[in-house]
């Protein structure tokens, strides 16, 4: 496999990692601890053209490829360093936008995507449930038909971008007496329609300057036309796709944080003195740094596999789950080593590397957990 990237995806990536530095980075602190969205962070973000960069061209994006895409995501949490910021955006791309992209009709595609690929509207899906998080087809949330419209009822919980979004793409019921995965459909419902709510948002451990949202859907009636799919299909052929962007996409944010902590442990160990040298020049500390390097790497390699799979139409399932396992798991150990090194500074909410680790820990979480990615795993491999 030839990992190399074009000159031009390198410029791109550095463009992406200046702008964030110079937009992103400098409040990035105040609203980890505040808690709050910046619209004007997005609409800057917009402006650049990274609100729709993996939507086509024809619909108002930038048709970005795969490994862009990917290239784009780490370089603005490299640069950023604010991991809220790539978790609403990756959820506008690959949960809010590409479903519509890749399963919407002529009519759907060209109704929502241009808002969406222009930063009008912020993307998001709502799947998980109070009692629907790893068993996605445990879904109670209820659509049913009226006339011309769908009516939705339900709760719908942990959804990203949902008090900010324009649109949200809803995993609902709709087959009366089917259970598991059968008979769930995907509706395309504008936020403004009455009836859906974004009751609270939770305050959060790291990620936050993104809002995770509690929607309620009380009477949402929403047009038979904003079916998105097949009806009764959506779980296999959209929410699963909607999960493998995530491990192969999403996922690079890591990569990007990690390069940042690393590069600011190692400029910390050069400078802080102890014992009369720079820790950097003492072997315990030196080897925890070829550490994080080896895990970064080891990251990297499995993101980028995965993804330039993905990019090339091979089936990658079982890559991308171990990607997704592997950024959960390593990215969490890289991030706690920054801090011990960091020691005493390192706890301080002050310094970056504090907020890395907060923040790296939902990479285990959301997007299927690390258990849930040996479950697929081991699955596969057993199957007949």
């Amino acid at each position: 496999m030839d990992y190399r990237f074009t000159d031009e995806q390198l410029a791109f990536r550095r463009s992406v990692k200046e702008f964030a530095q110079r937009v992103v980075a400098p409040g990035a602190e105040e609203r980890d601890r505040l808690g709050e969205w910046d619209p004007a962070i997005w609409r800057a973000l917009s402006e650049f053209g990274l609100a729709g960069l993996p939507v086509p061209a024809e619909y108002g994006g930038s048709g970005a490829d795969i490994i862009t895409s990917c290239l784009a995501n780490e370089a603005l949490a490299e640069g950023g360093g604010d991991g809220g910021l790539n978790l609403s955006l990756g959820a506008h791309w690959v949960i809010g936008s590409m479903p519509i992209a890749l399963h919407g009709t002529e009519e759907q595609k060209q109704r929502y995507l241009p808002r969406l690929a222009s930063g009008e509207w912020v993307g998001a899906w709502a799947s998980t449930e109070p009692e629907a998080g790893s068993d996605a087809g445990a879904v109670k949330a209820r659509g049913r038909r009226d006339g011309d419209a769908w009516v939705l009822n339900g709760t719908k919980t942990f959804i990203t971008n949902g008090s900010i979004a324009g649109l949200c793409n809803v995993l609902v019921r709709t087959q009366a007496g089917a259970e598991g995965g059968a008979g769930l459909s995907c509706f395309i419902v504008e936020t403004s329609t009455p009836g859906y709510r974004a009751s609270r948002d939770f305050d959060k451990h790291g990620c936050r300057s993104s809002p995770t949202s509690e929607v309620v859907l009380d009477d949402c009636r929403v047009p038979a036309e904003n079916l998105l799919g097949a009806e009764g299909e959506a779980l296999w052929r959209i929410a699963f796709e909607c999960f493998d962007w995530e491990r192969t996409v999403m996922v690079a944010a890591s990569i990007g944080s990690m390069q940042g902590v690393l590069d600011t442990t190692i400029a910390y160990a050069k400078q802080r003195v102890q014992f009369g040298k720079p820790i950097a020049r003492h072997p315990v500390i030196a080897h925890k740094i070829a550490g994080m390097k080896i895990d970064l790497e080891v990251m990297r390699n499995a993101v980028y596999r995965a993804a330039w799979m993905k990019q090339e139409n091979i089936p990658h399932q079982i890559e991308a789950s171990i990607a997704k396992y592997l950024v959960g798991d390593l990215s969490t150990r890289i991030a706690t080593e920054a801090v011990q090194i960091h020691g005493g500074y390192g706890y301080m909410r002050e310094f970056g590397v504090e907020r890395a680790l907060r923040d790296t820990k939902l990479a285990s979480i959301g997007g299927g957990t690390s258990e849930i990615q040996k479950l697929v795993i081991s699955r596969m491999l057993l199957a007949d």
